[in-house]
């Protein structure tokens, strides 16, 4: 074990890749769960020693049987406990004592069950890091090693040999769906390096096995299905390592439609769930987010299949003009890039097709290349060293055997002939036609996946081409990242105190004074000009407009002073009792269009930060996006043009387009300074007003809360 308890990769390596096993509860009945590990030992030719462990078999299939883990030499590798829960803690403790690296416990009844099978979960992770034992489970399927071909799993994984290449590795803590999985990708004739059941992670989890398969030569794209990240920081820490390693890693987490923790006094926290916060902050991190099991063997099979990675526009042929336009349709939903192009900008294409076929994406072929079986090659050849396409995918029509035979044999032809470098993809657009499997089989080899349906190609290229797109070591341009400042009080500061912190950092707020009585206001008024509004002072006060704490639209002084007495009385009224800090008077701000802003600290996955269409309705609409503290205006500014009502801000039946430049930077200023102020919990400016293009952003609203010191 490390200083830090994870197991180090040289224990790691002596359960994935053992040179000695031991089953305990191996059983001569064909099914039984210790009968079961030994038949994947031999059918997949373990070469190592194994030892049986049964107190009821002097052998078994004429090998010896131990009584015990006592009897065991010192220093296996590793052994598999295919017995009873109650058994289970004598049995590791057994071989923490003979020595023994690493066990996989099958037996479920632990943390999942109960106080007491948790007690006795912790027990067992107590002897592992007292011994530097690893230990994959309790309640897990095992794992495959296709590098080495060890199966220490009950279920007969699929027969498909890594060879020499390089292939997908598995790590779920989902034994079932790590099964799922193996056979799906198997059924694709998609290698794989490892498939690790990682259970109830009592001592090694997700984190641990990613890192191994990190510095895995073997192992080319990982694939994660994780119900719950036990170490988020951690986990971005290695996504982050992963991508600089050159391997994808596509996950699956079920969960979207779970509760949020109970949100924070502010807007944020309500908006900022825990789903969609891991989501941002993962794909941040350039992991590839897929939302079915399907969809992920998809992005896999494309990410693993492929001569290149696709990251960028997409050229799309097809052989309908009825599917060209649903194409359009598609990518515009999925926000593919498919890039325009025309005779002049493709001269090339224009000289390649017919006279009769436009130069556009997507590329209609019609039938000709029925008459024309060249059409493919020269097609591909003319936009093959085209920067403007990462990505070129073959929509075609395969309609009985005869005929797609001969499109197949065109264009693995001309596959064959060009050897391009980048990504190809080929999809039939009438699933259930029926295509020699050879055809398919040759494609592959030649680094083009294929799909029965063009839009389940089109969704995973769009996911792949949305990770490779993020940038998250991109400096912030053009900010200065604020110096940490004087200690902020803790717990929630009102918005007088914390307009005061935030105009600092170039934040903009109406000009205001804090005042105390019905004079100083008056005095405060005729210096700042009327009309002006009245807000109520208070940590207690979080939404001050639920309880009458705000006054609007005071346009002279006797305005002034009925608005002064009615926000008293309602504050009296509702909060009984209720000391103000004070009174904050404010210049009314003119009217525009009214956005969020804010940000929320979450202790398990860090800061994240939140913009979205605002006011009293926030929480009701939740149109937002969320975005990550290290961005660049440009990118937040991309973002804030995703809003399901970005059209308003673009220039909406005649008006102006709006500043929206200006709310990317308030954000990437906040984002800076909130990753120096580690104290922060929560930012909450609400509403934000933006104005036309070169007016700026105004924010009314501003309210913190802060962590202890």
């Amino acid at each position: 074990m490390s200083a830090a308890g994870r197991p180090a990769q040289a224990a790691l390596a002596r359960l994935l890749r053992p040179r000695s096993v031991a089953i305990v509860g191996a059983s001569p009945t064909p099914g039984a769960l210790g009968a079961s590990v030994l038949a994947n030992l031999v059918r997949m030719g373990y070469q190592g020693d194994i030892y049986l462990i049964n107190p009821k078999h002097a052998e078994i299939s004429g090998r010896r049987c131990f009584k015990s883990a006592d009897q065991l030499p010192a220093d296996v590798d590793a052994a598999v406990l295919a017995i009873p829960r109650v058994a289970v803690l004598d049995a590791v403790s057994a071989l923490a004592r003979r020595q023994v690296g690493a066990a996989v416990i099958f037996s479920a009844g632990f943390a999942e069950a109960g106080e007491q099978g948790l007690s006795e979960q912790r027990e067992i992770a107590a002897i592992a890091h007292a011994h530097g034992m690893v230990i994959e489970g309790p309640n897990c399927l095992g794992f495959v090693n296709y590098v080495d071909n060890v199966a220490l799993t009950f279920i007969e994984p699929p027969s498909i040999p890594l060879g020499d290449g390089r292939g997908i590795g598995i790590v779920s803590q989902s034994g079932a769906m790590a099964s799922v999985l193996s056979v799906m990708l198997a059924s694709r004739e998609l290698r794989m390096s490892y498939s690790v059941s990682t259970g109830n992670e009592a001592a090694s989890g997700v984190e641990d096995y990613l890192e191994y398969l990190i510095e895995d030569p073997r192992t080319r794209a990982i694939a994660l299905i994780v119900e719950q990240f036990r170490q988020p920081r951690r986990f971005l820490d290695i996504a982050a390592r992963t991508r600089q390693a050159g391997k994808t890693i596509v996950l699956l987490h079920p969960g979207r439609c779970s509760a949020a923790r109970e949100s924070a006094a502010t807007h944020t926290g309500a908006l900022a769930g825990d789903y969609a916060l891991m989501i941002t902050k993962v794909e941040r991190q350039g992991v590839v987010i897929a939302e079915t099991l399907e969809e992920l063997g998809d992005i896999l099979e494309i990410d693993a299949t492929c001569n290149a990675r696709p990251a960028g526009g997409v050229l799309y042929i097809t052989e309908s003009g009825a599917f060209k336009a649903l194409t359009l349709d598609l990518c515009e939903q999925i926000s593919l890039p498919l890039p325009v192009i025309d005779d002049q900008s493709a001269p090339q294409l224009r000289a390649a097709i017919p006279e009769f076929v436009p130069v556009s994406n997507p590329l209609d072929l019609t039938a000709q290349a029925l008459v024309d079986p060249d059409l493919y090659r020269r097609t591909l050849a003319a936009v093959i060293d085209d920067q403007r396409f990462a990505c070129m995918v073959l929509g075609i029509i395969q309609c009985d055997l005869k005929l797609s035979n001969i499109k197949f044999a065109s264009i693995i032809g001309a596959l064959r002939e060009l050897k391009p470098a980048k990504a190809v993809i080929y999809t039939g657009l009438d699933e259930g036609a029926v295509v020699g499997m050879e055809n398919i089989r040759q494609l592959r080899a030649l680094g083009v996946p294929c799909f029965p349906s063009p839009d389940r190609a089109l969704r995973a290229l769009a996911r792949l081409n949305a990770a490779a797109a993020q940038n998250p070591a991109s400096p912030a341009a053009a900010l200065a990242a604020p110096r940490a400042g004087t200690p902020l009080p803790a717990g929630v500061v009102p918005e007088y105190r914390a307009k005061q912190i935030l105009a600092p950092l170039g934040i903009p707020f109406p000009v205001g004074r804090f005042v105390h009585d019905l004079d100083e206001a008056q005095r405060a008024a005729a210096e700042i000009g009327f009309p002006v509004a009245l807000k109520a002072q208070s940590p207690e006060l979080s939404h001050k407009s639920d309880v009458g704490g705000v006054v609007l639209n005071l346009a002279d002084a006797a305005a002034l002073s009925d608005g002064w007495g009615r926000l008293h009385v309602s504050i009296a009224e509702h909060r009984p009792g209720l000391m103000l800090d004070g009174v904050l008077i404010e210049k009314m701000a003119r009217r525009g269009v009214e956005l969020i802003v804010g940000a929320r600290v979450d202790p398990d996955w860090g800061p994240v930060m939140m913009v979205g269409f605002g006011g009293v309705q926030a929480e009701i609409l939740k149109d937002i996006r969320l975005l990550t503290p290290d961005m660049t205006p440009e990118e937040i500014g991309g973002e804030i043009y995703q809003l399901r009502g970005a059209p308003l801000l673009k220039g909406f039946r005649g008006s102006p387009p709006l500043d929206v430049r200006a709310v990317a930077g308030i954000i990437a200023q906040l984002g800076q300074w909130l990753l120096v102020e580690t104290s922060v919990l929560e930012i909450d400016m609400n509403p934000v007003i933006v104005y036309p293009i070169g007016e700026g952003a105004l924010a009314l609203d501003a309210l913190l809360q802060v962590g202890a010191h």
